[in-house]
């Protein structure tokens, strides 16, 4: 089958697509036929070697996507050969034809749902759900600043916050990213590059702060999520993109009675023993329903991953990027 292959971490030029052997369902695993597999920022870490789920080279990337279950392994009940699936992986595997993942991975999927939208689910929608959801536990009426909202994670964000009844302020990096967010549903959009998001927040949700902050950025951007944080409320962070450090000032946010959420999700379910059938269950239904949209901005084939990393990487992706190993 033809798979991408990391030999060596470095930039995008060490994807490169080879034939390698298809993979044989295990015990309690089912083999899948790719037809869309997600690229995340997860991936990219993983091509540069810091990623803690990577494993030993060489690493087929990838930690979702959708397709067809070819062949259960011997002990794999509830999924027959033929069901429409989405999976996700504990370990990579996803930039290639065929994968093999264990059945407690597998979410059998509805028949009009496109499998693009399927394969996003695993990782952007559901974190975002979990963490405004779950953790964040948000309520109509809260108001929550989302950061990156045209990142695939923030874009879902928002819809999400939306369903729910909050009022959504979205951060973005270019005034065509803040429009694109607003068009999709956001209340209230700053431009981070070039605006105070302290001063702006304030002006827009008052000098109370945010109820919550959804920081899909990280480094540098911490800080400032703990400044906007109203009192009793929350700040979920849920990334590093620029893998830098962050510079806080505990003043910021115990005066507040503050509370601070991390999150992560392939150690949610590795360590803690979340099981995220129900969740992406319930995502599947709303975006089979159309009330939550996954926006792919870019599809890519196997043999030009290392372009959907690039594009990535740019920040210039609103919403998903996918890749159809078909293709």
């Amino acid at each position: 089958m033809k798979a991408v292959q990391i030999e060596e971490f470095g930039g995008p030029e060490v994807l490169k697509t080879e034939e390698i052997p298809a993979p044989e369902a295990g015990e309690d695993e089912v083999l899948i036929e790719l037809r869309a597999s997600g690229v995340n920022r997860s991936d990219i870490l993983t091509r540069i070697g810091s990623y803690h789920a990577a494993g030993q080279l060489p690493i087929v990337p990838g930690f979702e996507g959708s397709g067809i279950v070819r062949e259960p392994g011997p002990a794999a009940t509830g999924i027959s050969s033929g069901a429409r699936v989405l999976a996700f992986g504990g370990r990579p595997g996803f930039y290639a034809e065929y994968v093999a993942v264990p059945t407690r991975h597998v979410v059998k999927i509805p028949e009009d749902l496109d499998w693009d939208s399927a394969a996003a689910l695993p990782v952007a929608p559901l974190s975002a759900w979990y963490c405004l959801r779950r953790l964040a536990g948000l309520r109509s009426g809260e108001k929550v600043l989302i950061w990156a909202a045209a990142s695939g994670v923030g874009d879902a964000a928002v819809q999400i916050a939306k369903h729910l009844g909050a009022t959504v302020i979205a951060t973005a990096g270019s005034d065509e990213k803040v429009a694109w967010a607003l068009q999709n549903g956001a209340d209230e959009g700053v431009n981070h590059a070039r605006e105070d998001i302290l001063e702006r927040t304030r002006a827009i949700a008052g000098e109370g702060g945010v109820e919550v902050v959804l920081d899909t950025v990280g480094g540098s951007t911490f800080g400032e999520s703990l400044k906007v944080v109203g009192h009793g409320g929350r700040v979920v962070a849920l990334a590093n993109v620029g893998l830098e450090q962050s510079r806080i000032d505990t003043r910021d946010f115990y005066p507040k009675n503050a509370t601070i959420y991390g999150f992560q999700i392939t150690n949610l379910i590795q360590h803690l023993g979340y099981d995220p059938h129900d969740d992406l269950r319930e995502l599947a239904g709303l975006v089979a329903r159309n009330n939550l949209k996954i926006h792919v901005d870019r599809t890519f084939s196997l043999e030009r991953a290392a372009d959907a990393h690039r594009y990535l990487e740019e920040r210039r992706n609103r919403g998903k990027v996918i890749i159809h190993p078909g293709d």
